[in-house]
């Protein structure tokens, strides 16, 4: 092999070294931009789900603050109804008190005669409500607390009483002591804020362990409260009830 076919082999090895070096050159560069598209798209996506992310935070956040200022409008909406229920209720029940006074309303002398029918009504209330009275205490001897007002209407009662109630409850007549201390005077412009009685009376064993408490004012507020369902129903229907 003389020395041209030898630079000739030489040439061609170069060539063929250059050639795959090339070849190799670009298999790194295309892999090098594969890499890179891939690690920027990933970046592109990571930052894409960090925005979302971040979008669907602040969406749950405006979402939780409309539903706790819906909430809370809600809640001072049903607030404002129930105290105007309340209201109309306690109105109600006011006006109710405004009528036991009818109820319980006598004087003396020629007023007296005027008003007979309520001062006649008022009395067999009296009478009625002692005799109540007696048969849920039971008892021997009683002392017994009206108004000032109202001591001559239940002087004026109690031996009617005392015989009814021993035939009923088919015992002695019972001794009734009328109690020196008198239940507080009907309400009035002049004691708008002290305690007050409409009327009625208050029984106790002499010892005062046993208390009935039959006055108007008490029998309204028992009343009341039992019907109040039924009073709500009314007024405000099957919700309110």
């Amino acid at each position: 092999m003389n020395d041209a076919d030898v630079s000739k082999q030489i040439q061609q090895m170069v060539r063929f070294i250059r050639q795959e070096a090339e070849e190799k050159a670009n298999e790194i560069s295309v892999s090098a931009e594969e890499e890179f598209n891939i690690e920027k798209l990933q970046l592109v996506e990571a930052e894409k789900k960090k925005i979302r992310q971040e979008y669907e935070r602040k969406e749950k956040q405006v979402d939780v603050r409309k539903k706790i200022e819906y909430s809370m409008q809600l809640n001072a909406s049903r607030i404002k109804v129930l105290q105007a229920q309340d209201d109309l209720v306690n109105t109600m029940k006011e006006a109710a008190a405004k009528e036991l006074l009818n109820v319980s309303h006598h004087e003396h002398g020629i007023i007296d005669s005027v008003l007979h029918h309520h001062h006649g009504g008022y009395k067999k209330l009296l009478h009625d409500l002692i005799v109540q009275s007696l048969l849920r205490l039971k008892e021997p001897c009683v002392l017994l607390r009206c108004r000032k007002h109202d001591v001559h209407l239940v002087e004026h009662v109690l031996e009617g009483v005392k015989v009814e109630y021993a035939e009923k409850a088919n015992v002695h007549q019972p001794e009734i002591i009328v109690d020196e201390i008198h239940l507080p005077p009907a309400p009035s412009h002049h004691n708008m804020h002290g305690p007050s009685c409409s009327g009625g009376v208050v029984l106790a064993s002499r010892d005062g362990k046993i208390v009935c408490e039959n006055t108007l004012d008490a029998r309204l507020e028992v009343v009341f409260r039992k019907k109040l369902p039924e009073i709500r129903k009314c007024l405000f229907g099957q919700v309110a009830a």
